[in-house]
């Protein structure tokens, strides 16, 4: 039987990609996942990594839709990494499009407090800077697991940063990721 740690990872998918295009003007796909979930899970037992966000509207940007499939496309790639994904809200406000992503963070907090109920992983890794997820965190903290809070400093809760066992600022860690030929112009 194997007695190392057990992680999850669950990666807010919408908070990653404003945190790394407001932190280095880049676009998450110019990012190695696997590099970044390895750093992550150390010499850890990965379970598997969840990755939340939605579609993006097709009759908004074509471009722009057809990029994040292709970047999901290669995330499905990946071994034991799950998407799951929600629904994009459209509303109009001072007569401009708005998008914002729905049901991601539930979803995120439904599977790691279910997740560990379930007794699938030890150590969970929480890849955001939204403070809402801090009820789920005490709720699996209550269940006997740590949560490990890996955020941008753009983007961080001082209150995730509170609840959390250990915290990891990302920012340098990104930089160690970067896709070799990408460039931080996009």
């Amino acid at each position: 039987m194997d007695s190392k740690e057990r992680v999850c990872i669950f990666i807010d998918g919408s908070n990653f990609y404003h945190s790394v295009k407001d932190t280095f003007n880049i676009h998450d796909s110019q990012i190695d996942f696997a590099k970044l979930i390895e750093i992550l899970r150390k010499d850890r037992l990965l379970i598997g990594t969840y990755y939340y966000n939605a579609p993006l509207d097709i009759n908004y940007n074509k471009e722009t839709y057809w990029k994040q499939q292709r970047f999901f496309a290669d995330l499905r790639k990946m071994p034991a990494l799950h998407i799951i994904l929600a629904h994009m809200r459209k509303t109009k406000q001072d007569g401009k499009v708005q998008y914002s992503v729905k049901g991601d963070d539930i979803h995120l907090a439904i599977d790691m407090v279910s997740f560990a109920y379930e007794n699938l992983y030890d150590t969970a890794i929480l890849v955001s800077g939204d403070g809402d997820f801090e009820p789920a965190i005490k709720r699996v903290q209550k269940l006997g697991k740590s949560v490990e809070n890996a955020y941008f400093t753009i983007s961080r809760s001082s209150l995730l940063k509170q609840v959390s066992d250990t915290s990891i600022v990302l920012d340098d860690i990104v930089t160690k990721c970067l896709k070799s030929g990408d460039k931080k112009d996009k």
